[in-house]
């Protein structure tokens, strides 16, 4: 009988057991689950900002964290609007993320506002001074991958040049409150001079801003556009290609996006090519490694693309060794 009381207590631990071991192995599971922020300060209908969104999924479920499984992504789209990134900084810190992305200097300077100790990654900031110690060793909870390369201005205007030779004067496109335009003045200045062109500030604050100075260009004979790196022109950049088409107007770019749309010529690092570089950033965070010793990195991968169909539109005739050093020519 004592034999049997034994058994039917043992019996009884394992049914206990039992049915405390899925809440302990769902308890497990629950705490394997990381939870990132990832504030945009896009707009959620641009189809290569979608395509950069992609490219930093897939490279984090290369590294092993899948959303769904591991991984929870909270998203939220600032739209170029300066309250709603505001207010979505503010919503994603108080989730209280293991880390942040953060796209684009608007978005950065919202999320550095709000929190000096959640680690925050970002991407497509073109200024990021006063947010680190210093680029190898930035310190405190911000890192990320700059667009910061002062060449690229001068660059903008050789390529005009070489695109369309008959260019003498430019017009820098530009919203002065949302785009860093001093960076690029000391080189657009120096390949102005070198390539006889007249450089003039085209400063627009709202959409119908914008028509005016496409207008100006297409008075006289050899105005073109400089489209300068902006969260403005990112918003307005279909208006932008429809109008430099509508006025016959040379324009240059800063993102592929505007080559792919009609735009004539675009040259800039590549965005997508960040994307994947923060991935890599955040999966070091989630195991471990702290925020502040990894090294803000400054862009390394360029990408130039001609839209051939504008060029002829336009009657332009590419050199050969123009398309010869393009990253893709649309037909």
């Amino acid at each position: 009988m004592h034999f049997d009381r034994l058994k039917r207590r043992e019996f009884i631990t394992l049914l206990g057991g039992a049915a405390v071991w899925p809440l302990i192995a769902r308890a497990q599971q629950a705490e394997q689950i990381r939870r990132i922020g990832v504030l945009m300060g896009y707009t959620e209908s641009d189809p290569a900002v979608q395509s950069y969104l992609a490219a930093f999924r897939g490279t984090l479920a290369k590294l092993g964290w899948v959303d769904g499984s591991n991984l929870r992504i909270e998203l939220r789209w600032g739209g170029a609007d300066p309250d709603r990134i505001k207010t979505f900084a503010k919503e994603l810190v108080d989730l209280r993320p293991d880390a942040i992305l953060g796209a684009t200097t608007p978005v950065i300077s919202a999320l550095a506002r709000e929190t000096r100790t959640i680690p925050t990654v970002f991407v497509v900031v073109a200024d990021p001074s006063g947010f680190f110690a210093s680029l190898a060793h930035p310190g405190g909870n911000i890192t990320g991958f700059t667009t910061l390369d002062s060449a690229l201005g001068g660059k903008w205007v050789g390529l005009l040049k070489e695109i369309a030779p008959h260019t003498v004067r430019a017009a820098l496109l530009v919203n002065p409150t949302t785009a860093p335009l001093q960076i690029y003045m000391p080189s657009i200045r120096a390949a102005a001079t070198s390539f006889a062109v007249e450089v003039s500030t085209a400063p627009v604050h709202a959409r119908d801003e914008i028509e005016g100075v496409i207008a100006a260009q297409a008075r006289n004979p050899g105005g073109s556009l400089i489209v300068l790196p902006d969260i403005f022109n990112r918003r307005n950049g279909d208006l932008i290609v429809a109008l430099a088409a509508r006025y016959g107007v040379p324009a240059i770019y800063y993102n592929r996006s505007f080559a792919e749309s009609g735009g004539l010529i675009a040259y800039s690092d590549d965005f997508a090519e960040q994307f994947r570089q923060a991935a890599g950033y955040i999966n070091r965070i989630l195991r471990g490694s702290k925020v502040g010793e990894l090294p803000i990195q400054q862009p390394t991968k360029f990408e130039l693309v001609i839209n051939m169909k504008t060029a002829k539109a336009l009657g332009l005739t590419l050199s050969s060794a123009l398309l010869s050093i393009a990253d893709e020519v649309i037909e």
